[in-house]
């Protein structure tokens, strides 16, 4: 599936309504903690200021009540560290007019914007009518511009009005996908859907309930499915493994047992866990012991062994395409990091021998960059739960309001 991108549109002197994900980690004191997100729309925004447009930038942040301005959660940082990054391309900055994104300020503010111009209207989800997908919503966002860009790929998989209501309010302009979005595609559906092999999969994270739908899809589709994190200790128990006190899903143990069977019914090869990095608590402070396959009581399985690393490296870097998505351990607590870690480094090497390595967005995003390699994958996905959807085989719901090719 490919789409027209904001690049196959004239844009000058038209008002372009760009969704952008700007949802990014801040500190308390509100400093940008990574940029990552919005350095990867730089493209997309360029394009159109580079060619007279006029831009209205949406976002949302965290979780609002939807009840109104909160002002922990507005994007008046992210405005201002835009302008920063767009420096002499945004000659009168990022303009941002109010702390309501459909307010008369707002509203006047988009009026008067001139060619080359930008601004961010305020956070979408402060109005609740974003969340519940409000036509209302969508249709007075709708008034503002000429022309509709998704370029936030880690939203796709919502039905939040930015997202789906917007672009059906627009169906008589064009709908096109953002440069980011269509990058995303670009990878992830070469991988899923005509993939060079040894196809492998890694799938980690906490919680096998997570996971279900990417590794029912992937099942027959993959050469090898290399499985960690704490969803691992769930197989190992359905598997008669003592788990000692790791995290398990006791009302998934069915649904694991469902899972070995599809894998032992089919071509592909699953491999789990052999040895542990264990401790008592997750802590860095806390005692560690390296287990077998068998953890002790009071002990918690924190990340993958030595001996379940080479496996999986070795797996990682004979292959010619890797998705990855979920860490295979505690990764954010030292000592609990080493797998994870290195098997990043050889999803690098993948990519270095002429692989394909893509990283699911999120907490698997958060590892590579720990790592030190994420400028060496083929591709680090900017949208975790986006990813995931693809991984089982869904179709993305804000694409589906966009115009193909």
């Amino acid at each position: 599936m490919t789409f027209k991108t904001i690049e196959d549109v004239d844009v000058k002197g038209k008002c372009v309504l760009m969704r952008v994900d700007f949802n990014v980690p801040m500190s308390s004191e509100g400093r940008i903690e990574d940029d990552f997100r919005i350095r990867h729309a730089l493209p997309s925004i360029r394009s159109v200021l580079s060619r007279g447009g006029r831009l209205v930038l949406l976002s949302h942040r965290g979780r609002p009540s939807g009840n109104g301005f909160e002002p922990s959660l507005s994007l008046a940082p992210l405005a201002r560290h835009l302008g920063e990054l767009l420096g002499s391309e945004a000659p009168r900055g990022v303009g941002f007019p109010s702390t309501d994104c459909l307010d008369d300020e707002a509203v006047r503010a988009v009026s008067e914007l001139t060619d080359g111009d930008v601004l961010m209207l305020e956070n979408l989800r402060f109005d609740s009518g974003e969340t519940s997908d409000s036509t209302d919503f969508a249709q007075a966002l709708a008034r503002m511009g000429d022309l509709y860009c998704n370029d936030a790929f880690g939203c796709c998989h919502r039905t939040h009005a930015s997202v789906h209501a917007l672009p059906m309010a627009m169906s008589d302009r064009p709908r096109v996908a953002g440069l980011l979005v269509a990058d995303e595609m670009r990878y992830l559906g070469q991988a899923l859907e005509t993939p060079e092999r040894p196809f492998v999969a890694i799938l980690g994270g906490a919680k096998v309930s997570d996971k279900i739908g990417a590794l029912k899809n992937l099942i027959g589709n993959v050469d090898t499915l290399l499985v960690g994190g704490a969803m691992a200790y769930t197989f190992m128990k359905v598997m008669g493994q003592d788990v000692g006190s790791s995290l398990v899903e006791d009302d998934k143990l069915a649904l694991a047992k469902e899972i070995i069977q599809l894998v032992d019914a089919s071509a592909t090869d699953l491999v789990l866990p052999v040895d542990h990095i264990c401790g008592r608590e997750l802590s860095h402070e806390s005692p560690v012991c390296m287990s077998d396959q068998n953890i002790p009581d009071g002990w918690m399985g924190l990340d993958i062994g030595p001996a379940t690393t080479a496996r999986f490296t070795s797996v990682v870097r004979q292959a010619r395409t890797v998705v990855w998505n979920g860490p295979l351990g505690a990764f954010e607590t030292v000592p609990f990091d080493v797998g994870t870690r290195q098997v990043a480094v050889s999803m690098a090497s993948c990519a270095e021998n002429g692989g394909m390595s893509i990283v699911g967005g999120g907490d698997t995003a958060a590892a590579v960059l720990l790592a030190g390699v994420s400028q060496r994958m083929s591709h680090v996905s900017t949208g975790g739960g986006a990813s995931l959807r693809l991984l089982e085989g869904e179709k993305l719901v804000g694409l589906s309001c966009l115009e193909e090719t």
